[in-house]
């Protein structure tokens, strides 16, 4: 097989842009919606969240779980094997503490083929002490040959809008899967045939649908073994509807239903939508995660923080743009991260959601471009790189009242009397020399 294999693609449509050819919420009306938006204004995943812990700490490397404590699920094709190594330890802010500076990197359609970017990706994250999440595809799991065994909502069985993948595929995808919740990663779900649109799309999907589509890519997960024949590969080392607690639907549409659905199903978040670079809140019983508007450099109106939207607002729907801009249009969404970074770090602290895909669109620049932004902050101070499990963990461990008082903050808005005084639960002190201060002894 050539060594430049990669996914199967939808007829009629380039292999290179297999997994988000119908990302319409970038083209067409999320342009629009992007534009009309008024706003106002990592450590790492890998290291504990502890109290008085001033900056990044090296994680302790978690001991390998015993023999005795693997056990296969299903065909093998999954295996509980103990708790998930490297995962930070969630504790409350203490009054007066300041919020670290969370930043998700997480990816729609998560798969490893000819481009091995799943691959370089999982190194980048480990030399830069942070953890992604990986949204991945179920029919990436499930092969070609067997695609009828998908039975999509209002479509026909073995109906994708972006392939299917092959058996080497499959084999190389599970073991990036593998590797990476090992080192800390979450693996979530982008559901499986990305239907957009009208005439079946999720968008008019019903709630016992997303049931059905969400049921289908664990089943595809759970038993990628039997499908593939590789009755004698390693396991992926968790248990996958225990695992699953998060996704992003595609072209961030259907989502009201989805979080009925999901919800009902156990999961805690939802990375679906468009938000402001404010804290989160729940919305219909899950944490609203969403990608975020930043800076656009040289543009009046803000940007989704994903390569897509990038490079539609740069190249129109075409992935092969003028090549002598390509530098450029990296640069740019390099830039505009970096400005939404730099908006909360130095304000009000909000988590920065950041979504891609792996793809070559305009010569790769967009992956240079993430991969710079990882560089330039996951090793900050009070910076903390991490998966979505990991923040939605944190919410959870916070006092609701101080989630609720963060959330009065405005994009890019800092304390005006400073973080100690914000969350310290008492008034702020009256400056010197203010009417109705204490007397200063001189």
């Amino acid at each position: 097989m050539a060594a430049t294999r990669r996914f199967a693609a939808p007829r009629g449509i380039s292999a290179t842009r297999r997994i988000v050819v119908t990302h319409r919420i970038a083209a067409g009306t999320a342009i629009a919606a992007v534009c009309a938006v008024s706003l106002a204004g990592c450590a790492n995943g890998a290291d504990p969240i502890r109290r008085g812990v001033p900056g990044p700490q090296k994680p302790q490397p978690a001991a390998p779980a015993p023999q005795s404590a693997v056990r296969l699920i299903g065909d093998g094709s999954t295996a509980y094997t103990g708790a998930q190594p490297h995962l930070p330890r969630p504790e409350r802010l203490r009054p007066g503490q300041t919020p670290p500076q969370f930043v998700v990197f997480s990816w729609d359609g998560a798969g490893e083929d000819g481009q091995k970017l799943f691959s370089h990706f999982r190194a980048v994250a480990k030399a830069n002490n942070a953890t992604m999440t990986y949204f991945l595809s179920g029919v990436y799991m499930l092969p070609d040959h067997k695609r009828d065994l998908y039975r999509p909502p209002q479509h026909s069985p073995g109906r994708s809008d972006i392939g299917f993948n092959d058996v080497e595929g499959i084999a190389d995808t599970a073991k990036q899967l593998r590797l990476a919740w090992l080192e800390g990663n979450e693996i979530g779900t982008h559901f499986n045939g990305h239907f957009c649109g009208s005439g079946g799309g999720v968008g008019e999907w019903s709630v016992d649908e997303w049931k059905d589509e969400i049921t289908q890519a664990k089943r595809f997960v759970k038993s990628w073994k039997t499908n593939t024949g590789l009755a004698n590969a390693a396991p992926l080392p968790f248990d996958y509807d225990k695992e699953l607690i998060g996704a992003r639907t595609p072209c961030l549409e259907g989502r009201r239903n989805f979080v009925r659905a999901a919800r009902e199903m156990g999961f805690r978040y939802d990375s679906s939508g468009v938000n402001n670079q404010l804290w989160p809140t729940k919305k219909g019983g899950l944490w609203d995660l969403s990608m975020q508007l930043v800076p656009f450099p040289g543009h009046s109106y803000e940007q989704l923080t994903m390569d897509y939207n990038f490079m539609v607002n740069q190249s129109g729907t075409s992935s092969q743009g003028d090549p002598a801009k390509h530098h450029f249009w990296g640069d740019q969404m390099r830039d505009g991260l970096l400005m939404g970074f730099r908006r909360a770090y130095d304000g009000n602290r909000a988590p920065l959601i950041i979504g891609n895909h792996f793809e070559s669109w305009n010569g790769g620049t967009y992956m240079r471009a993430v991969e710079d932004v990882v560089e330039a902050v996951c090793n900050k101070p009070d910076v903390r790189c991490v998966s979505f499990r990991q923040l939605a963990d944190w919410l959870d461990a916070q006092d609701p009242a101080a989630l609720k008082k963060l959330r009065t903050l405005g994009v890019g808005e800092a304390p005006k009397q400073g973080w100690a005084s914000f969350l310290s639960g008492r008034p702020a002190p009256a400056p010197k020399g203010a009417p109705g201060a204490p007397a200063v002894k001189q």
